[in-house]
């Protein structure tokens, strides 16, 4: 199992995956804000979504899981 997490702390302000949604790698899959910039999460590999542990507003740590893929 593999998982995408933040590279910053921030908060959430787009989510562009969903679960079952297959990605490739380099892909932008969340929008961070931190420090008023926004900062793309890219996949760091090919999956599936299996679950998006976030939602939009969530104020998410450095290193925290954003998405677990399969």
């Amino acid at each position: 199992m593999k998982e995408i997490t933040a590279s910053m702390a921030g908060t959430v302000l787009n989510v562009f995956v969903n679960s079952g949604d297959a990605i490739r790698l380099g892909q932008e899959v969340i929008m961070l804000e931190s420090m008023k910039m926004e900062i793309p999460i890219e996949s760091s590999g090919e999956g599936v979504v299996k679950e998006v542990k976030v939602n939009v507003g969530d104020f998410v740590n450095e290193g925290d899981t954003l998405i677990v893929l399969v």
